[in-house]
Protein backbone atom coordinates (compact mmCIF):
# COMPACT_ATOMS: atom_id res chain seq x y z
CA UNK A 1 0.00 0.00 0.00
CA UNK A 2 1.66 3.19 -1.06
CA UNK A 3 2.15 5.61 1.93
CA UNK A 4 0.48 8.97 1.50
CA UNK A 5 2.23 11.97 1.19
CA UNK A 6 3.30 14.10 3.65
CA UNK A 7 2.44 17.75 3.10
CA UNK A 8 3.25 21.11 5.22
CA UNK A 9 2.01 24.53 5.04
CA UNK A 10 3.28 27.33 7.51
CA UNK A 11 0.41 29.84 7.95
CA UNK A 12 -2.10 27.13 7.77
CA UNK A 13 -4.70 28.08 10.11
CA UNK A 14 -6.16 30.78 8.36
CA UNK A 15 -6.38 32.55 4.91
CA UNK A 16 -4.77 30.69 1.58
CA UNK A 17 -2.88 28.58 3.85
CA UNK A 18 -5.58 27.27 5.46
CA UNK A 19 -7.69 26.99 1.69
CA UNK A 20 -4.25 25.47 0.92
CA UNK A 21 -4.50 22.76 3.70
CA UNK A 22 -7.92 21.95 3.22
CA UNK A 23 -6.98 21.29 -0.59
CA UNK A 24 -4.21 18.98 0.37
CA UNK A 25 -6.23 17.16 2.51
CA UNK A 26 -9.07 16.68 -0.03
CA UNK A 27 -6.14 15.21 -1.95
CA UNK A 28 -5.62 12.81 0.60
CA UNK A 29 -2.06 13.93 1.66
CA UNK A 30 -1.28 13.78 5.62
CA UNK A 31 -1.31 17.00 5.94
CA UNK A 32 1.03 19.35 8.78
CA UNK A 33 -0.03 22.36 9.87
CA UNK A 34 2.60 24.42 10.72
CA UNK A 35 1.73 27.97 13.52
CA UNK A 36 2.58 29.79 16.61
CA UNK A 37 -1.04 29.08 18.06
CA UNK A 38 -2.10 25.23 18.93
CA UNK A 39 -5.53 26.61 19.93
CA UNK A 40 -6.19 28.49 16.73
CA UNK A 41 -4.36 25.49 14.73
CA UNK A 42 -6.27 22.58 16.10
CA UNK A 43 -9.59 24.64 15.83
CA UNK A 44 -8.55 24.97 12.08
CA UNK A 45 -7.60 21.01 11.71
CA UNK A 46 -11.04 20.19 13.28
CA UNK A 47 -12.60 22.25 10.24
CA UNK A 48 -10.65 20.72 7.44
CA UNK A 49 -11.56 17.70 9.14
CA UNK A 50 -14.85 18.06 9.13
CA UNK A 51 -14.93 19.25 5.27
CA UNK A 52 -12.92 16.65 3.81
CA UNK A 53 -13.26 13.72 5.80
CA UNK A 54 -8.95 13.26 6.17
CA UNK A 55 -7.95 12.51 9.85
CA UNK A 56 -4.03 12.39 9.25
CA UNK A 57 -3.85 16.15 9.90
CA UNK A 58 -1.64 17.63 12.60
CA UNK A 59 -0.09 20.61 14.35
CA UNK A 60 3.24 21.47 14.21
CA UNK A 61 4.43 24.33 16.35
CA UNK A 62 6.47 27.06 14.51
CA UNK A 63 7.07 31.00 15.04
CA UNK A 64 8.92 31.94 11.76
CA UNK A 65 9.97 35.14 13.96
CA UNK A 66 12.32 33.07 16.35
CA UNK A 67 15.10 31.09 14.83
CA UNK A 68 16.14 29.02 17.59
CA UNK A 69 12.25 27.81 18.02
CA UNK A 70 12.39 27.40 13.74
CA UNK A 71 15.25 24.90 14.48
CA UNK A 72 13.35 23.41 16.99
CA UNK A 73 10.46 22.89 14.92
CA UNK A 74 12.57 21.17 12.07
CA UNK A 75 14.43 19.25 15.09
CA UNK A 76 11.13 17.93 15.96
CA UNK A 77 10.06 17.24 12.45
CA UNK A 78 13.38 14.85 11.85
CA UNK A 79 12.75 13.07 14.94
CA UNK A 80 9.00 11.74 13.73
CA UNK A 81 8.73 12.34 9.77
CA UNK A 82 10.72 9.77 7.69
CA UNK A 83 9.79 12.04 4.39
CA UNK A 84 8.28 15.79 3.27
CA UNK A 85 7.16 15.87 -0.15
CA UNK A 86 6.01 18.92 -0.14
CA UNK A 87 6.40 22.22 1.86
CA UNK A 88 4.68 25.26 1.07
CA UNK A 89 5.94 28.17 2.89
CA UNK A 90 2.84 30.35 3.12
CA UNK A 91 2.56 32.20 6.12
CA UNK A 92 3.03 36.01 6.36
CA UNK A 93 2.64 39.29 7.18
CA UNK A 94 3.20 43.20 6.71
CA UNK A 95 3.52 46.41 8.92
CA UNK A 96 4.24 44.83 11.62
CA UNK A 97 6.58 47.71 14.00
CA UNK A 98 8.87 45.35 15.85
CA UNK A 99 12.20 43.29 16.00
CA UNK A 100 12.22 39.20 15.59
CA UNK A 101 13.37 37.32 18.42
CA UNK A 102 17.37 37.97 16.94
CA UNK A 103 16.68 41.84 15.97
CA UNK A 104 15.98 41.57 12.47
CA UNK A 105 12.85 43.29 10.69
CA UNK A 106 9.95 41.70 11.58
CA UNK A 107 8.18 41.46 7.52
CA UNK A 108 11.51 40.78 6.61
CA UNK A 109 12.48 38.18 9.91
CA UNK A 110 8.93 35.84 9.03
CA UNK A 111 8.37 36.16 5.20
CA UNK A 112 11.97 35.22 4.51
CA UNK A 113 14.55 34.56 6.99
CA UNK A 114 11.92 31.97 8.91
CA UNK A 115 11.14 30.13 5.74
CA UNK A 116 14.79 30.00 4.39
CA UNK A 117 16.15 28.49 8.01
CA UNK A 118 12.97 26.08 7.94
CA UNK A 119 13.83 25.06 4.38
CA UNK A 120 17.11 23.90 4.98
CA UNK A 121 17.07 22.36 8.30
CA UNK A 122 14.55 19.75 6.66
CA UNK A 123 16.73 19.21 3.63
CA UNK A 124 17.26 15.47 4.45
CA UNK A 125 13.62 15.22 4.28
CA UNK A 126 12.58 16.76 1.29
CA UNK A 127 15.65 14.11 0.17
CA UNK A 128 14.08 11.38 1.56
CA UNK A 129 10.51 12.02 -0.65
CA UNK A 130 12.43 13.01 -4.02
CA UNK A 131 11.17 13.99 -6.29
CA UNK A 132 9.87 16.79 -3.50
CA UNK A 133 8.50 20.12 -3.98
CA UNK A 134 9.62 23.42 -2.31
CA UNK A 135 6.71 25.82 -2.79
CA UNK A 136 7.39 29.75 -2.07
CA UNK A 137 4.24 31.78 -1.88
CA UNK A 138 5.90 35.43 -2.75
CA UNK A 139 3.84 38.15 -4.80
CA UNK A 140 4.03 40.36 -7.62
CA UNK A 141 4.78 43.28 -5.04
CA UNK A 142 8.58 42.01 -5.63
CA UNK A 143 7.72 43.27 -9.72
CA UNK A 144 6.99 46.88 -8.03
CA UNK A 145 10.45 47.73 -6.96
CA UNK A 146 13.77 48.08 -9.29
CA UNK A 147 15.60 48.47 -6.04
CA UNK A 148 17.85 45.96 -4.52
CA UNK A 149 17.69 44.76 -0.79
CA UNK A 150 18.49 47.61 1.48
CA UNK A 151 20.75 45.67 4.47
CA UNK A 152 20.83 49.06 6.61
CA UNK A 153 17.29 48.57 6.98
CA UNK A 154 17.10 45.17 8.02
CA UNK A 155 17.86 45.86 12.15
CA UNK A 156 15.40 48.38 11.93
CA UNK A 157 11.61 47.93 12.82
CA UNK A 158 9.24 48.90 10.08
CA UNK A 159 9.90 52.42 8.78
CA UNK A 160 6.97 53.41 6.43
CA UNK A 161 3.28 54.13 7.54
CA UNK A 162 1.55 51.31 5.17
CA UNK A 163 5.10 48.88 5.49
CA UNK A 164 4.81 48.26 1.87
CA UNK A 165 8.10 49.16 1.11
CA UNK A 166 9.24 46.34 3.57
CA UNK A 167 6.68 43.84 2.33
CA UNK A 168 7.77 44.26 -1.12
CA UNK A 169 11.46 43.86 0.27
CA UNK A 170 10.75 40.69 1.75
CA UNK A 171 8.89 39.45 -1.29
CA UNK A 172 12.07 40.17 -3.39
CA UNK A 173 13.80 38.31 -0.83
CA UNK A 174 11.17 35.14 -1.56
CA UNK A 175 11.57 35.52 -4.93
CA UNK A 176 15.54 35.85 -5.35
CA UNK A 177 15.53 32.58 -2.47
CA UNK A 178 13.66 30.63 -4.61
CA UNK A 179 15.63 31.28 -7.98
CA UNK A 180 18.97 30.44 -5.53
CA UNK A 181 17.17 27.20 -3.93
CA UNK A 182 16.21 25.57 -7.27
CA UNK A 183 19.82 25.87 -8.72
CA UNK A 184 21.64 24.72 -5.83
CA UNK A 185 18.81 21.70 -5.60
CA UNK A 186 18.36 20.52 -8.62
CA UNK A 187 20.45 17.76 -8.03
CA UNK A 188 18.74 16.69 -4.91
CA UNK A 189 15.79 16.10 -7.26
CA UNK A 190 13.61 18.66 -5.46
CA UNK A 191 12.27 21.32 -7.64
CA UNK A 192 11.05 24.82 -6.36
CA UNK A 193 8.42 27.15 -7.17
CA UNK A 194 7.20 30.50 -6.73
CA UNK A 195 3.95 32.31 -7.19
CA UNK A 196 1.95 35.18 -6.99
CA UNK A 197 -0.94 34.25 -5.33
CA UNK A 198 -3.26 36.91 -6.40
CA UNK A 199 -4.35 39.94 -4.18
CA UNK A 200 -6.11 37.75 -1.24
CA UNK A 201 -8.72 38.97 1.63
CA UNK A 202 -6.56 37.14 4.44
CA UNK A 203 -5.24 38.30 7.87
CA UNK A 204 -1.98 39.21 6.35
CA UNK A 205 -3.35 42.51 6.72
CA UNK A 206 -4.36 43.03 9.91
CA UNK A 207 -1.65 45.32 10.60
CA UNK A 208 -2.33 47.44 7.83
CA UNK A 209 -3.72 50.81 8.62
CA UNK A 210 -7.90 50.36 9.02
CA UNK A 211 -8.82 52.78 6.04
CA UNK A 212 -6.88 50.74 4.00
CA UNK A 213 -7.60 47.87 4.62
CA UNK A 214 -11.30 48.28 4.61
CA UNK A 215 -10.98 49.86 1.41
CA UNK A 216 -8.77 47.49 -0.24
CA UNK A 217 -10.61 43.78 0.90
CA UNK A 218 -13.54 45.86 -1.26
CA UNK A 219 -11.40 44.83 -4.49
CA UNK A 220 -9.53 41.76 -3.11
CA UNK A 221 -10.53 38.15 -3.99
CA UNK A 222 -10.97 35.19 -1.45
CA UNK A 223 -8.69 32.66 0.12
CA UNK A 224 -9.82 30.10 -2.25
CA UNK A 225 -8.70 31.69 -5.17
CA UNK A 226 -5.67 32.32 -3.26
CA UNK A 227 -4.83 29.35 -3.19
CA UNK A 228 -5.36 27.43 -6.62
CA UNK A 229 -1.43 28.76 -7.79
CA UNK A 230 -0.01 27.18 -4.33
CA UNK A 231 -2.12 23.69 -5.04
CA UNK A 232 -0.76 23.82 -8.65
CA UNK A 233 2.25 23.38 -7.55
CA UNK A 234 2.29 21.69 -4.99
CA UNK A 235 0.29 18.58 -6.54
CA UNK A 236 -0.18 19.26 -10.64
CA UNK A 237 1.35 16.63 -12.99
CA UNK A 238 2.07 19.91 -14.69
CA UNK A 239 4.49 21.57 -12.90
CA UNK A 240 5.98 18.09 -11.54
CA UNK A 241 8.90 18.68 -14.23
CA UNK A 242 9.37 22.14 -13.57
CA UNK A 243 11.53 24.07 -10.95
CA UNK A 244 12.72 27.98 -10.66
CA UNK A 245 9.87 29.00 -11.99
CA UNK A 246 7.42 31.63 -11.19
CA UNK A 247 3.81 31.48 -11.34
CA UNK A 248 0.55 33.59 -11.47
CA UNK A 249 -2.79 33.20 -9.63
CA UNK A 250 -4.31 30.74 -11.60
CA UNK A 251 -0.75 28.09 -11.80
CA UNK A 252 -0.18 29.83 -15.37
CA UNK A 253 3.22 30.94 -15.67
CA UNK A 254 4.09 34.63 -15.00
CA UNK A 255 7.41 36.66 -15.80
CA UNK A 256 9.47 37.73 -12.61
CA UNK A 257 11.22 41.19 -12.08
CA UNK A 258 14.27 41.62 -13.88
CA UNK A 259 16.23 42.14 -10.81
CA UNK A 260 14.61 38.74 -9.29
CA UNK A 261 16.12 36.52 -12.42
CA UNK A 262 19.81 38.77 -11.84
CA UNK A 263 22.13 35.62 -10.76
CA UNK A 264 24.35 37.95 -8.96
CA UNK A 265 21.16 40.06 -7.05
CA UNK A 266 20.22 36.03 -6.52
CA UNK A 267 23.37 35.48 -4.51
CA UNK A 268 23.75 38.63 -2.46
CA UNK A 269 20.80 37.78 -0.09
CA UNK A 270 21.80 34.33 0.27
CA UNK A 271 25.14 34.97 1.43
CA UNK A 272 23.58 37.69 4.26
CA UNK A 273 21.16 35.41 4.95
CA UNK A 274 23.63 32.24 5.24
CA UNK A 275 25.75 34.76 8.01
CA UNK A 276 22.42 35.62 9.60
CA UNK A 277 20.96 31.64 10.17
CA UNK A 278 24.47 30.18 10.70
CA UNK A 279 24.47 29.89 14.62
CA UNK A 280 21.03 27.98 13.72
CA UNK A 281 22.17 25.84 11.03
Amino acid sequence: MTARPTMLVTGANTGIGLATATGLARRGAKVLFAGRSREKTLAAIEQVRRATGNDDLHFVELDLANLEQVRACATTLKASEPRLDVLVLNAGLVRVRALTAQGFETTFGVNHLGHMLLTLLLEPLLVNAAPARVVVVASRAHERTNRPIDYETLRRPTATYSGWREYQQSKLANMLFAFELARRWKNERINVYALHPGVIASDIWRAAPTPLRQLGMLFMRTPEEGARASLHCATSDAAAGETGRYYDEDGSHRRPSPLALDEAAQATPWAYSMDALAPYL
